[in-house]
């Protein structure tokens, strides 16, 4: 299954903010649209369509059984009514990351840039998912999917600052940020 976020002009997210935090940023557009689908193979209309970016959930990776079981007790599902804001943000890590083994990404993951023990303590006030792409024919590696409450948004930008300043961050060669808010309660 594939979910597919496309900028276009109409979506049930309205687009509040979008901003390439580097590299290249992506077309601006008013709306997103969520879609789940079978295959990434679904036509683009071009005077509707801005972009069109398409991952995939797999396993879990760069994670230990006990930081599993803990993420998987104090994670929220996606698709809350209270949640009526979200963030996507696809991301394309440089080569290097790449030529890393499992093992060194692990560590720079985890033992140095705490991207799990870090993040706990924003679960399960906002929702996430990863979606991989790299595999895909995508222009990101990943593309990041976080709903939160309006009265959590202060709390999603600490959790973004933060990741930001984490060796891992330094890997990345492309990222976009774009804030949607919910037009209706019936999308996702």
């Amino acid at each position: 299954m594939f979910t597919i976020f496309r900028g276009g002009q109409s979506g049930a997210w309205r687009v509040t903010r979008m901003a390439g935090v580097k590299g290249e940023s992506l077309a601006p557009t008013p709306a997103l649209s969520v879609t789940h689908s079978d295959s990434i193979a679904l036509p683009i209309l071009p005077s509707q369509t801005g972009w069109r970016l398409a991952g995939t959930t797999s396993h879990v990776r760069y994670v230990e059984r006990a930081e599993k079981q803990q993420l998987t007790a104090v994670q929220a599902a996606l698709g809350r009514p209270e949640s009526r804001l979200a963030a996507l943000i696809p991301i394309k890590k440089s080569d290097a990351w790449w030529e890393l083994t499992q093992e060194e990404r692990r560590r720079i993951f985890e033992d140095k840039s705490h991207h799990i023990a870090s993040s706990m303590r924003f679960l399960p006030a906002i929702a996430r998912q990863l979606y991989h792409c790299r595999d895909l024919g995508q222009p990101f590696d990943f593309l990041t999917w976080f709903e939160y409450r309006l009265a959590h948004e202060s709390l999603f930008e600490e959790l973004v600052d933060m990741l930001r300043q984490t060796e891992e961050w330094t890997y990345v060669e492309r990222e976009v940020d774009i804030r949607v808010e919910r037009e209706r309660l019936d999308s996702m």
